[in-house]
């Protein structure tokens, strides 16, 4: 039994109780929209409606996603452009919203992570290959893993 057969939305009314869950792309939402079951040229049809209409923008969607990864978390930028990857959003559309420098907020990131996984006696090393996997720049890891090391170790 598929979504379709449980409810009698038609594809459009479905995309926008989607969009009133979830900003998406238009990509994830055709995604979606295919595995309740409707047809792709309804599918197509709803999400040009939106779009006309406005309720759907991947341009402006993916730069405040970006937006709220970038400022209010500790991800990398990396993890942050595979994420949105991940949300369907288009690698061109992702790389507009990537500021040029992004050297010293990498580095707080980083110092962020560290303070969560780590004391600052842990071997640097250890530091070294967790901020790595998380998807960190070596320059912006290694300046990190200095700063944290150089800090006083509190007492529990």
């Amino acid at each position: 039994m598929t979504y379709r057969q449980k409810s009698n939305k038609t594809a459009l009314v479905q995309a926008v109780d989607l969009l009133a869950r979830q900003e998406q792309s238009s990509q994830k939402l055709r995604e979606k929209l295919l595995q309740r079951g409707y047809e792709a040229d309804e599918t197509e049809e709803a999400i040009q409606r939106l779009q006309e209409r406005h309720y759907l923008d991947d341009a402006g969607a993916c730069e405040r996603q970006f937006r709220y990864f970038y400022d209010e978390s500790r991800l990398s930028v990396r993890q942050i452009c595979l994420k949105l990857r991940q949300r369907g959003f288009a690698n061109a559309q992702i790389q507009e919203c990537v500021p040029r420098d992004i050297f010293e907020r990498e580095k707080q990131a980083a110092l962020r992570c560290l303070h969560i996984k780590f004391r600052p006696s842990a071997p640097a090393m250890k530091m070294k290959q967790y901020l790595y996997g998380r998807g960190f720049d070596s320059s912006a890891l290694a300046a990190a893993v200095e700063d944290y090391a150089a800090e006083p170790e509190e007492e529990f």
